[in-house]
């Protein structure tokens, strides 16, 4: 069973890290060009990302239909499921251009620093051009993950990754004749390179082969009804992620305005990067169990989905474990990506804050990893609904309101990281409760 779950899972692994490292160089470029840019770019990350969320994994969320139709032999069906998907991302994509109009309010209210406000606006609106695309690739991706044909998401992360770096590098220091744009040229160029990943996610998907078995070019029509169903499942999936970065989004603003705000900002920023790159073979675990869980559902073997679930929380957690201990002892060796000598005086206080972060990162981390693989196998089954419920209701109470309430302590920064270290421990617990219980098993996405 374990050679099964890496057979998935080490594609997706290599493909998150792609787009996570897509990520990492635009703030690793951005934090040479001023400490301030970067801490301004992961606000904007943190808000661009609770309805890009909502879009990207409502598109992904095509995988589990794929799965269960593929396992129960139905593969005929797949073609206008991924057509919906698409429909989707599209349409949410030309939407979410509309929350440039409200972004000018938004930031002022945020209230940041004016410079820090300019820089999160610029980075906002350029990076909003990424959405319609970056759906698209979600909605190509689950087809493929769904089959079980993780290595061709691999190859259309890494296009992007690439392309993303050239373009970042052109375009926010103003090389080889690409003006020079700042913060503004990170987003642009995320925006640009994930064009040029969605062409070819498009090239891998419309095919003969495809055509002929699972009709994935005469299904092209829309079907209420498909879409209806469609909606009813990858809505709340969408809105787990939505969820949960709007609570860490507010966290970060919170960060912004505490003492010292500049530096708690950046501090947080960077835990927040490393954690996100820490977590990616835990993520790819997480979503290899979605898949299996799916086509075992389909397959009517429930025991044999369970039984896979509870292999990915080893792997993902035995990793973890070693990855967070890394936190405790070697904290320089993360920070060391992100400093810059031109702001001294603001790197010295980050350099302060930043390990003792790391530490209550490295607590968090491990438990999110169960908290994936767990979410993401009720998510195989079609139980999204339980899923996004937690995300709603947990964080808050425990993580954003107590940190809004100590934000004038003394070491405000490190208790209000201790609060998100409990939030996890709450909501894995929450989750293995859900999955213990087994209402899961009887579930389907493609029966009702």
């Amino acid at each position: 069973m374990t050679r099964k779950i890496l057979q998935v899972a080490w594609p997706l692994i290599i493909a998150n890290s792609f787009w996570n490292l897509q990520m990492t160089i635009d703030r690793i470029f951005l934090g040479q060009l001023s400490t301030e840019s970067l801490g301004a770019a992961m606000t904007v990350m943190g808000v661009f990302w609770v309805p890009m969320a909502l879009l990207q994994q409502t598109a992904a969320y095509v995988s589990t239909f794929v799965a269960q139709y593929f396992g129960a032999k139905e593969e005929d069906k797949i073609g206008a499921a991924v057509w919906q998907s698409l429909y989707v991302s599209v349409i949410g994509g030309i939407l979410f251009l509309g929350l440039n109009g409200l972004a000018p309010a938004f930031f002022k209210m945020v209230g940041h620093s004016e410079s820090i406000q300019k820089l999160e606006l610029e980075y906002f609106v350029s990076i909003s051009y990424s959405a319609l695309p970056t759906a698209l690739v979600a909605a190509v991706s689950g087809f493929f993950s769904g089959l079980g044909n993780t290595r061709i998401v691999l190859w259309i992360n890494f296009a992007g990754m690439i392309l993303n770096a050239i373009l970042d590098y052109a375009m926010i220091f103003g090389r080889w004749g690409f003006p020079a744009l700042g913060i503004a040229g990170a987003g642009y160029a995320t925006a640009l390179a994930t064009y040029g990943a969605a062409f070819l996610a498009f090239a891998f998907l419309f095919t003969r082969a495809h055509e002929e078995k699972f009709r994935m070019i005469s299904a092209r029509a829309l079907s209420s009804d498909l879409l209806k169903k469609f909606l009813k499942f990858g809505l709340p999936s969408g809105f787990q992620w939505a969820l949960e970065g709007l609570a860490f989004t507010v966290f970060l603003i919170i960060m912004g305005k505490m003492a010292g705000g500049e530096a708690a900002l950046a501090a947080s920023s960077i835990a927040v990067t490393v954690m996100m790159i820490s977590v990616l073979p835990s993520m790819g675990v997480a979503q290899a169990i979605l898949i299996l869980v799916g086509q075992y559902l389909g397959e009517k073997k429930p025991d044999q989905a369970e039984k896979v679930t509870w292999g990915g929380v080893r792997i993902a957690a035995m990793y973890m474990a070693v990855v967070a201990a890394s936190f405790f002892f070697f904290p320089s060796f993360y920070l060391a990506w992100f400093k810059n000598p031109d702001s001294a005086a603001l790197w010295n206080q980050v350099v302060e804050i930043a390990p003792g972060i790391l530490k209550w990162v490295a607590f968090f981390t491990v438990l999110d990893s169960i908290y994936l693989c767990l979410s993401f196998a009720l998510k195989g089954a079609g139980d999204t609904r339980a899923v996004s419920i937690l995300a709603l209701t947990v964080p808050w109470p425990i993580m954003v309101l107590p940190t809004f309430l100590v934000r004038d302590m003394p070491n405000a920064v490190f208790i209000s990281w201790g609060f998100v270290a409990i939030y996890s421990m709450t909501i894995t617990s929450l989750i293995l409760f859900r999955f213990r219980g087994g209402k899961w098993k009887s579930m389907s996405v493609i029966g009702v």
